[in-house]
Order: structure tokens, then C-alpha cells, then sequence
């Protein structure tokens, strides 16, 4: 290649990059519960338009195969727990209660695994129900996990993090456009979104949070780390799937019996209640 041609070629290159770097800097925010500062390429509203979509494909060949809230009275169990549980959420992130809040269960009982999506739609496979042998307030445990991914703005955070390591992402910074529409099979990325493992701040956010809500929702606290010491005999026999998107470090017990004993007083608070609920379906 001629030398002009070369130097041309650095020289855009180099425009490029900084025009990457330019974008990046000016895509954080605030995580909405916590203040941490997010990588946001993806706007929340984006990422929750988008997991509409995918959360209908991925429950349609479930729902085709009479799958879906197929027990009754495991689905009044589930909407019983979620209910109390988003109300706190809301209570959080007061805009939320425009959600569409709702939860699917799927009827999988080789499956440990349960997940929310941007906009608090969420699935719990009866899987990690039944092996688990869990009781109310370990349900509430998950649910509240969950739903604190939902709150924290992970799915967003989790597409962003994917966009920026794409090699795409030169060009997307050359238009010198953040237009949410210009990310080509959004609800593709919004189910891949779900199945990348969550970073340890993000669990660790969600663990504070999740614990924090079932604790005011009137759930004890305690049952975060009975629900991991189950989780745990789980994994020594097979690889739970929630496993492989919920990573699960030695400590992760006993940081959350810590909490519990910080949680303790809201959980008794909420025992004299009466208990808010919240709409989910």
C-alpha cells in the first residue's frame, strides 16, 4: 500500500477510535437504585421494548406445549409471592409500577433456573421449585433476585457491555448517532442479554437489593442463605442452569447471611403489617 494511503487509513482509523471512545464516555449513567456508573449504549426503554419481544418467542414453544402456569396452584403460590415482592419494587423505582409486571410459570422439571427481563417480565421453571424443595421465603429469595436485575437496569447494562466488545461497534461510532434503533435484531440480543453471566457487581447489587425487598415484602431474610446451601448441593451432583448466569463465589453465603442480620429489623416491621401487593400476571 502506497505510504499517503497508509497515513489516510491511520489517520481514520485513529478518528474512529476516538469517535468509540467520544461514544463511550457519553454512554454511562447511573445504575437507578444504586448510583453505580453503567456502561448504557442501550437505553432502558430499548432494552425493554426489545424483551417484550423476546419474552413472547422465548415462552412460545413452551406455551404451545401447554407448558406455561399448566398448575394452578403453583402459579397462585408464585403470583402470591410476586405481588408482595413488586410492591416494594415499586416502592424502589415508583415509575415501575407502569411495568407490564409479570411472571411465567414453565413447566420443566429438570430446570433450576429462573430469570426477569427489562420491563419486570419474568419466568421460574418449576425445576428449581420442586428439587429445591423450596419453601415461601426462598421463593421470595429468587423472586426478589430477579426482580433487583430488573430494577438495576442489568438487561441494558448486559446488551451495552455486548455492543461495545461487538467489532461493529467502529461503525455504530462513526455515524456519530446513539439511535436505539439502529441495534439490528434487538430482542435476539435481549434473549442473549439473559444468558450472559451477570458480573459480580451485578449480583452483588442484586443480592442486596433482592434481600432487601423480600425482607419489607415480609419474607425472612435468613432463607437468602438457606436458598444458596441448596443451590450448592445442586451443583455438586449437576450444573444448575441459573448457575451458569448467576455465578456463585465461596462467599457468597456468608455475605448473605450478613445482609440478613442487617435486614432483620424491616422483616420484622413488615410482620406487623399490613402488606402492600402490586398487579402481576
Amino acid at each position: 500500500m502506497h505510504t499517503r494511503s497508509r497515513r489516510l487509513l491511520s489517520f481514520g482509523l485513529a478518528l474512529v477510535t476516538l469517535a468509540a471512545v467520544a461514544m463511550l464516555l457519553n454512554a454511562c449513567a447511573s445504575n437507578p437504585v444504586t448510583g453505580r456508573s453503567q456502561l448504557m449504549l442501550v437505553s432502558e426503554s430499548a432494552a425493554i421494548s426489545a424483551s417484550r419481544q423476546a419474552y413472547a418467542e422465548m415462552l412460545a414453544p413452551a406455551r404451545e406445549e401447554g407448558r406455561i402456569d399448566s398448575d394452578p396452584r403453583t402459579k397462585r403460590r408464585v403470583l402470591a409471592i410476586s405481588e408482595r415482592v413488586v410492591a416494594q419494587a415499586v416502592r424502589y423505582r415508583p415509575e415501575t409500577a407502569d411495568w407490564d409486571w409479570q411472571i411465567a410459570v414453565i413447566d420443566a422439571p429438570d430446570t433450576i433456573n429462573a430469570f426477569a427481563m427489562a420491563g419486570g417480565q419474568m419466568a421460574i421453571y418449576t425445576g428449581i421449585i420442586d428439587q429445591l424443595d423450596l419453601t415461601d421465603d426462598e421463593l421470595a429469595q429468587i423472586i426478589g433476585h430477579e426482580i433487583a436485575h430488573a430494577l438495576s437496569s442489568h438487561s441494558a447494562e448486559k446488551m451495552s457491555v455486548a455492543l461495545a466488545s461487538n467489532l461493529a461497534l467502529a461503525t455504530y461510532a462513526a455515524t456519530g448517532t446513539r439511535s436505539d434503533v439502529a441495534l439490528t435484531g434487538a430482542a435476539l440480543a435481549a434473549m442473549v442479554a439473559i444468558q450472559l453471566p451477570n458480573s459480580r457487581q451485578m449480583e452483588a447489587e442484586a443480592d442486596r437489593i433482592g434481600i432487601e425487598l423480600a425482607a419489607r415484602a415480609g419474607y425472612r431474610p435468613e432463607a437468602a442463605a438457606s436458598l444458596w446451601a441448596k443451590m450448592a448441593d445442586q451443583a455438586g451432583s449437576r450444573h444448575p442452569v441459573f448457575l451458569s448466569t448467576h455465578p456463585a463465589p465461596q462467599s457468597r453465603q456468608r455475605d448473605l447471611a450478613a445482609l440478613a442480620s442487617q435486614m432483620q429489623p424491616l422483616y420484622q416491621q413488615a410482620r406487623r403489617g399490613p402488606l402492600p401487593t402490586h398487579p402481576v400476571r
